[in-house]
């Protein structure tokens, strides 16, 4: 059975980046653990509430085989510049697995050094592209992009394709 970190903001995940991809990695047969930036009950932005298996900073990335991440305004005030996020990325990469984010979350995958000459794509806010760019994304006008085991997605909209093009790499 593959495994499979879901991360999400303590606040203001996008709930449909979590909950559709989060679903269908779990109906595909795959263990899902749930971690957020903070402990105790995570609020998404439409009032999803999650209560997390772990926090970040006490995951062990040589246990998953997978790492995914929502978005949502949340992201990128408690996961771009999460240092703990940042190396279970890198670890998972390194080792083969597959990298996901969504919405604004892909600028954890450029800050982690993971999207360097890679086709992506990103929420697009000035503050996301410019990170993007930085970390040397090839940033691409499409909903999902699957470049090797990297899958970015680009809102609310893709998290079925996103959550899908996932499965397809586990």
């Amino acid at each position: 059975m593959t495994k499979v970190l879901m991360v999400i903001a303590e606040k203001d995940f996008r709930d449909e980046e979590f909950a559709v991809p989060n679903e269908l990695i779990r109906s595909a047969g795959h263990s899902v653990t749930v971690a957020s930036s903070g402990p105790g009950v995570a609020q998404g932005r439409l009032g999803m509430r999650v209560n997390p298996d772990t926090v970040i900073s006490a995951v062990d990335p040589s246990a998953y085989d997978a790492v995914v991440i929502a978005g949502g305004s949340g992201c990128q005030t408690y996961l771009w510049s999460n240092k703990s996020l940042q190396e279970a990325v890198r670890r998972v990469y390194e080792k083969g697995g597959v990298v996901a984010a969504i919405c604004i979350a892909p600028v954890v995958l450029a800050r982690a050094g993971i999207i360097k000459g890679r086709k992506c794509t990103v929420f697009p806010s000035d503050e996301s592209l410019a990170e993007m760019k930085r970390g040397g994304g090839i940033l691409q006008n499409q909903a999902v992009v699957v470049d090797s085991k990297v899958v970015t997605g680009n809102g609310p909209n893709a998290a079925k394709a996103f959550g899908e093009a996932i499965i397809r790499l586990l």
